[in-house]
């Protein structure tokens, strides 16, 4: 499961949530995976987290809950789309003796893309989500801004109440990672090997640094010379490591020490999975406490 939340958006979440496994399923059910019609690009839904876990749309462990969004979409090359419409363009022409203008050409691309849609091939991907209804702290595992969208746009679509904003704290995560980075005192943060910087007058120019010791003087230079740190990995007490960005994007993240999960034995996968789940919202849960110390509190 960790591969789901490798990289993730933090949301706080300002409505009721359901006080049940059951009740949470039974509202996710509004919203439940359909499979894409045949002239439908895409379609998404929620569907079981875990399997042999009696097929309801959510897991609760421990105070936490797990969900999870199937995502479907028909792939159609585009290489197929242009073929097939040169085609269309040229018997267009063998038709009418004319070059088809703007309007005709797009109408004539919308039918062969209506044509050639029922015929592409499906793609499932999945977008996992831990809710810790406690902190009122939801992490979606992506780093994809518009994934993120339409994980929560489904959400709306089950809970017609359902009310959230991206995390922020009082202190900006640029201030944060400026501080860490030039060896201001944290208690439970620390520099890790990798970031990321950028020039402020031209944002397409950038310079990473990997597996370097960013506390050196001469990486520093660069950042009183003028460079901005965007992109900073830290590692958190002895919980987990990852890398921050200025958006309070997680990238990277690895919870450090998870031997427990390791003592579960591997013919019982869903206790293996469960184990894994309560380490992981734990993390969360303490990550999110830590980000929020370090930075003055939630912005209400």
């Amino acid at each position: 499961m960790n591969r789901f939340f490798r990289n993730v958006r933090l949301y706080r979440i300002h409505s009721e949530w359901p006080v049940s496994e059951e009740a949470l399923s039974q509202v996710l059910e509004n919203a439940a995976f359909k499979a894409c019609g045949a002239f439908s690009e895409r379609s998404g839904g929620f569907e079981p987290p875990v399997t042999d876990a009696g097929g309801l749309l959510s897991r609760r462990i421990a105070g936490a809950d797990l969900l999870q969004l199937r995502i479907q979409t028909r792939v159609l090359p585009p290489a197929a789309v242009q073929e097939a419409l040169a085609q269309r363009i040229e018997a267009f022409k063998q038709r009418t003796q004319t070059e088809p203008n703007r309007a005709e050409k797009r109408d004539l691309k919308d039918e062969v893309y209506s044509e050639l849609l029922p015929q592409a091939l499906l793609k499932s991907d999945r977008v996992q989500a831990i809710m810790l209804p406690q902190e009122g702290v939801l992490i979606v595992g992506s780093a994809s801004e518009s994934v993120a969208d339409y994980f929560m746009d489904a959400l709306k679509r089950a809970m017609v109440t359902f009310q959230y904003a991206p995390m922020a704290f009082k202190t900006p995560p640029q201030d944060f990672i400026n501080k860490v980075f030039m060896g201001g005192s944290s208690e439970q943060f620390r520099i890790g090997r990798e970031c990321r910087m950028r020039d402020p007058a031209d944002s397409r120019s950038s310079v990473s640094w990997l597996d370097f010791d960013l506390a050196d003087a001469a990486v520093r230079r660069h950042v009183t010379d003028g460079l901005k740190v965007d992109r900073l990995g830290l590692i958190f007490d002895q919980v987990c490591a990852m890398v921050i960005d200025e958006d309070l994007i997680l990238r990277k993240v690895r919870l450090l020490g998870q031997d427990d999960v390791n003592d579960v034995p591997e013919e019982d996968p869903l206790a293996k999975h469960d184990a894994e789940f309560v380490i992981m919202a734990g993390g969360f849960k303490s990550l999110v406490t830590g980000l929020s110390s370090a930075m003055g509190g939630f912005v209400s």
